[in-house]
């Protein structure tokens, strides 16, 4: 679905109780949007956004994400606004999840849509051919092995995935997958990795 530009959304007053992050690039750059102040959610931040989308530039116009663990929604927003074709975010808390379906229509934007479930949930039943996965789960939940297991099938040929994890921990993808970029930052290491060519061996 192409993006309208006919009008822009409104701006709305913040809501008490709500905090919030700011989109950094695209058709919505400097907009605040709201998200469920929920323990343990921890947006990711602009630097390591303006990082990310640095390394994803080329890839987001058009593509299919999924924003798994999506929490506030950071980092699907910062991909609808940049020109994603479409994003799935997934959130299992349901406070968390209502409110960025608020924040999709405030901005007014059908190519967001919001899954109230598990992650692993999710995965049993999507429909696939995703070309970049956010994969940014609680730290405290070690839900990484796992997660990147149940993607396998539901990524396309040459797809790209975001992991972010803190820098201690040693990923297990599977074997046909490059690491593309890395960086630490504090106590978080961002991983870009790229999905091999089915039956291929790099």
């Amino acid at each position: 679905m192409s993006r309208s530009r006919a009008r822009k959304p409104a701006h709305r007053p913040s809501t008490p109780g709500l905090s919030q992050l700011r989109i950094i690039g695209g058709e919505w750059r400097g907009r605040k949007l709201q998200f469920a102040p929920v323990e343990g959610l921890r947006p990711t931040g602009d630097r390591l956004r303006e990082t990310l989308f640095n390394w994803l530039q080329f890839r987001v116009p058009g593509a299919r994400c999924l924003d798994l663990f999506a929490g506030s929604g950071a980092l699907g927003l910062e991909a609808l606004s940049r020109g994603a074709a479409a994003v799935d975010f997934v959130e299992l808390n349901r406070l968390a999840a209502q409110t960025l379906r608020e924040q999709l229509q405030l901005l007014q934007c059908e190519r967001g849509r919001v899954h109230n479930c598990s992650a692993a949930q999710f995965l049993q039943g999507a429909g696939g051919n995703y070309d970049i996965a956010f994969v940014d789960p609680p730290f405290a939940g070690d839900l990484w092995t796992e997660t990147l297991a149940g993607l396998v099938p539901q990524l396309s040929p040459r797809a790209l995935v975001y992991v972010e994890a803190p820098k201690t921990t040693a990923l297990e993808v599977p074997p046909s997958w490059q690491l593309l970029k890395e960086k630490r930052a504090g106590q978080v290491c961002m991983r870009l990795l790229q999905v091999g060519e089915p039956g291929g061996s790099d």
